[in-house]
């Protein structure tokens, strides 16, 4: 299938890889000409405007959208509209607030344009590997498209999640669960790291993973970091936050659900900003490890 791919930053130029790679046509677009020079040194084909890249897909259209939320997504939408037709399709993969996708899935259906929230969970290696995929929206447009997430997916890393919205609604409650699973490890590995013991915490990371309770990705990075680096001296413990932590804490605030773990977990990345710890290196090194997030070096 051929697919138009706006946004070739860490995520969408791997997942244009990972396209390419399963036989997929990509056409990618991105304000970046650097990028873009570069992913046609990776066989990828790039277009030189939105319109461009419509004009290059023929009938039938797939659009797959990978920028940043927010503004950035309105205003590719909107430099969009005037340029898709009834039947078309948009995956909009980043991490958007689920009630803006909602509402976007109602702008464009009258328009005869099936808008599909897609939450991707996997970081840059899995964009390139394999990602978990969460798609909400019209059951047609995904049934259409159903071979290709199929095909850039881990096995069974997909789910048709319900109506519009509900892929970023998932996604939004994964990266809650995500933020306090982090802030469990990085508190434990604090503790471990100020005992009186001459621990090796990359090894004990390592056996962990090997049929621990604890046992995960996560847990893998985790080695992975302190293996590069064992007291992590180089970085800052700021915890930078991408949203969907917060969103999801005031979605359980406007549900009146209790969610201690991952209110506290937010609230220590705000508290990050104001102190240097080792919890907040390990979460500040995770972040990176899986999702490419800059570091605050010293």
């Amino acid at each position: 299938m051929k697919i138009g791919l706006i946004g070739l930053g860490k995520m969408g130029y791997n997942l244009a890889l990972n396209l390419k790679r399963n036989g997929h046509d990509v056409i990618g677009y991105d304000v970046n000409q650097a990028i873009m020079e570069s992913i046609n040194t990776d066989g990828v084909e790039t277009a030189s405007s939105l319109s461009d890249l419509v004009g290059k897909l023929g009938a039938n259209r797939v659009i797959w959208m990978m920028i940043p939320s927010g503004e950035f997504v309105e205003s590719a939408l909107s430099d969009l509209k005037p340029l898709l037709i009834k039947g078309d399709i948009i995956v909009e993969g980043g991490n958007s607030n689920y009630k803006d996708s909602i509402r976007r899935s109602g702008e464009w259906e009258p328009l005869g344009v099936h808008y599909l929230d897609c939450g991707t969970s996997g970081g840059t290696e899995g964009a390139l590997n394999g990602i978990c995929a969460m798609i909400g929206g019209s059951k047609e447009g995904f049934e259409r498209i159903e071979s290709v997430i199929k095909d850039i997916s881990q096995p069974g890393a997909y789910l048709h999640c319900g109506p519009a919205g509900s892929g970023h609604y998932v996604k939004m409650i994964h990266n809650g669960i995500e933020y306090g699973m982090m802030q469990a490890i990085a508190e434990g590995f604090e503790m471990l790291q100020k005992s009186d013991m001459d621990l090796d915490l990359a090894k004990i990371a390592g056996l962990w993973n090997q049929g621990s309770v604890v046992r995960s990705w996560l847990m893998e990075l985790t080695e992975r970091a302190l293996t590069k680096e064992p007291d992590l001296a180089s970085i800052k413990g700021i915890m930078n936050s991408s949203g969907e932590g917060k969103w999801t804490l005031e979605t359980a605030l406007e549900k009146q659900i209790a969610t201690p773990v991952i209110a506290l977990s937010l609230i220590m990345r705000y508290r990050s900003l104001e102190d240097d710890s080792f919890a907040g290196k390990i979460v500040a090194a995770l972040r990176n490890e899986f999702g490419g997030h800059a570091l605050v070096k010293k």
